[in-house]
């Protein structure tokens, strides 16, 4: 996976996401596929909820839906052949945000399950040395 960095954000607290993810979604072309990547408890959902108050984390169910956005976590996928029994295509109609937290080592797999107008974008969260700031880099994968 090759990228190319748009933006950094530096020192970023959970009290400036709600504003991040407005830049961000400035930032996008739509319809886009965001891939978060970042350690556990990174903030890699928290930011996503910021996009929309209805959606939940979907660790469990694998994938969640509110309005325009689908979020997806495949920290529990075990290989790429479940992508496909997902059935993304019924999920995506209509929607102009997925977001795919552990989603880098299926990337290939789940760009076969998109229509080819997704733009794809890879979010990475690190960590600050205080542990409550983040450092947020977009880039977008090509």
């Amino acid at each position: 996976m090759n990228k190319k960095l748009i933006k950094t954000w530096s020192r970023v607290f959970e009290s400036d996401l709600a504003a991040l993810a407005i830049e961000l979604k400035k930032s996008l072309n739509t319809p886009a596929l965001v891939i978060l990547e970042g350690t556990l408890g990174a903030g890699k959902t928290t930011l996503v909820k910021n996009f929309s108050d209805n959606l939940i984390s979907p660790t469990y169910s694998v994938l969640s839906e509110s309005g325009n956005i689908l979020h997806g976590d495949f920290y529990r996928l075990e290989n790429s052949e479940e992508i496909v029994h997902l059935e993304l295509p019924l999920y995506l109609e209509g929607k102009d945000f997925f977001f795919l937290e552990w989603g880098a080592k299926f990337f290939n797999e789940v760009s076969e399950e998109l229509e080819s107008n997704f733009s794809p974008y890879l979010v990475e969260i690190e960590i600050g040395p205080d542990e409550k700031s983040r450092r947020i880099h977009l880039s977008e994968i090509f």
